[in-house]
């Protein structure tokens, strides 16, 4: 479909015929934050797949739109993708809608919009709110290079093992996060990253309750620790490290040596010696790792 010429009044306008799948944005809470042309959009195709028809059907009532709803989510997307592909093959006008933000961001629609692309029926975007753009341009962290990887892990071994892969990336990191599991992963960022990571914890965007708390992971952790239990959806925002991380000075002994003594002159087992061993050195316990691996 063409866009719209500058200066022109797309308002009258109305979808071509033929068989098109548009991928329509959402509000993420207000019901004002959608566009003109999703709406027109909502209110000129055939069908609107849904990920919930009872949630999409608030907006569209909202905005007088009584175009025809059908259920499309995670449980139904593999069946169901395969049906809708058969009424675009028929001609038919599909909007896919997502509860909030735009559909196929951590929300069921890839099946679909790659089967549209296999059977050659055009696959439309109609952009509008996400929740992780909204939320990282307000926290106040570089947006110059930045990387959006969805939920973070639900198991504590799996989260921690990405988390410390991102300790010196240079880029600002963002994760949607469940507000059940929020202060879990704050005591895995405190631990893998230090409490004095620069973070972001993004509540309720464009909400009533809308919240943004911005500071060092472990004040961050202490101020909501103290409040008990935490509702809504969270957009979790990390920094890149204040420096890079120092390099290793030269030590007259190895590292695995270091590590050794440590180990029998404290007691300890070799996870806490390469922990105080980085202390030492001023470097992250990663690098100390890396470092003992290669004097191996």
């Amino acid at each position: 479909m063409k866009a719209p010429e500058a200066g022109s009044n797309s308002s009258h306008s109305t979808l071509p015929p033929g068989p098109t799948l548009y991928l329509v944005a959402t509000p993420i809470g207000n019901l004002e934050d959608i566009t003109l042309r999703g709406l027109r959009v909502l209110k000129e195709v055939d069908l609107i797949a849904c990920e919930d028809t009872r949630q999409s059907q608030k907006l569209l009532n909202h905005y007088g739109i009584t175009t025809r709803t059908i259920s499309y989510h995670e449980h139904n997307e593999m069946t169901r993708a395969a049906e809708l592909i058969v009424d675009l093959e028929q001609g038919t006008r599909i909007a896919m809608v997502s509860d909030a933000g735009m559909p196929g961001i951590s929300d069921p629609g890839f099946r679909l919009i790659t089967l549209a692309i296999r059977h050659h029926v055009p696959v439309i975007p109609i952009p509008g709110a996400t929740a992780f753009l909204a939320a990282l341009v307000a926290s106040g962290l570089p947006t110059d290079s930045f990387r959006f990887s969805g939920f973070l892990p639900a198991k504590a071994g799996q989260r921690r093992s990405l988390l410390d892969s991102i300790e010196n990336s240079p880029r600002t990191q963002v994760f949607y996060e469940a507000p059940h599991r929020l202060l879990e992963t704050l005591k895995d960022i405190v631990e893998m990253l230090g409490p004095d990571r620069h973070v972001v914890i993004a509540r309720e965007v464009t909400k009533v309750h809308e919240e943004f708390l911005r500071g060092r992971a472990g004040e961050i952790l202490e101020q909501l620790q103290s409040r008990g239990e935490i509702k809504g959806e969270i957009t979790l925002i990390i920094a890149k490290p204040d420096q890079p991380a120092a390099k290793l000075a030269p030590m007259r002994t190895s590292v695995r040596q270091r590590v050794e003594e440590i180990m029998s002159q404290s007691k300890m087992d070799e996870k806490s010696a390469l922990k105080k061993l980085a202390k030492e050195m001023g470097v992250s316990k990663s690098e100390a790792y890396r470092e003992l691996q290669r004097s191996k």
